[in-house]
């Protein structure tokens, strides 16, 4: 099996490639690999793309999954950070900027937000937190769940810039705020429920938050 099986029409017959590329491994590979992360339709076959690369020298793969950062394909880089966030070398840290933060598509932005905790040096948590909190009341349930996750994995460096939003004007921001922070500190009450006590202290004006979030 090489990489033209990568391409084939069956999702089997490619997943079956990735694995034989990822038992072998071969620098040969590589560039194969992440170009068909980038277009790869199955789930499944994804994650084995990834597997696959995570068997390559991080020298390797690094570089060129920095690279496809840039592309104009949203799952290019969806793939390209999700892959990153997998092999946890921090030197890709100053790839992931504040536009892939902020992407406007969501699956590229909530890999970003995962990425990036993963990543992050110490002394860059701070400013992570403050570009992760511009994005509150984001998106729909999985989305705000995605960063409300990558923000209680900063622990208490996010803390300011949350209790910040919890006076913002805008209520969805408020309530994902409030959700974030009573989720950071109950983790076992689980996102929805911490969802619906924030929209009772944003309903009730705000009353209660000290003390339910």
């Amino acid at each position: 099996m090489t990489v033209s099986g990568l391409v084939d029409g069956d999702p089997s017959v490619r997943l079956r490639a990735a694995l034989a590329i990822g038992t072998s491994p071969d620098a040969r590979h590589v560039a194969g690999l992440v170009e068909r992360c980038a277009t790869e339709p199955d789930l499944s076959v994804r994650e084995m793309l990834t597997w696959a690369l995570l068997r390559h020298p991080q020298a390797l793969t690094v570089p060129r999954l920095v690279e496809e950062l840039r592309s104009d394909r949203a799952q290019a880089r969806s793939q390209a950070l999700h892959t990153l966030s997998k092999i946890g070398d921090r030197t890709a840290w100053p790839a992931i900027t504040r536009r892939l933060l902020t992407d406007p598509d969501d699956e590229v932005a909530r890999s970003a937000w995962r990425a990036a905790v993963v990543l992050v040096p110490d002394d860059g948590r701070p400013a992570l937190a403050t570009v992760l909190a511009t994005q509150l009341g984001r998106g729909g349930p999985e989305v705000r769940l995605s960063l409300s996750r990558a923000l209680v994995a900063l622990g208490g460096t996010a803390d300011p810039v949350l209790r910040a939003a919890t006076a913002d004007p805008d209520p969805l921001v408020r309530a994902h705020a409030n959700a974030t922070r009573r989720l950071w500190r109950d983790p076992d009450a689980g996102f929805a429920s911490a969802v619906e006590h924030a929209r009772r202290v944003v309903a009730l004006g705000g009353r209660g938050t000290a003390d339910g979030c």
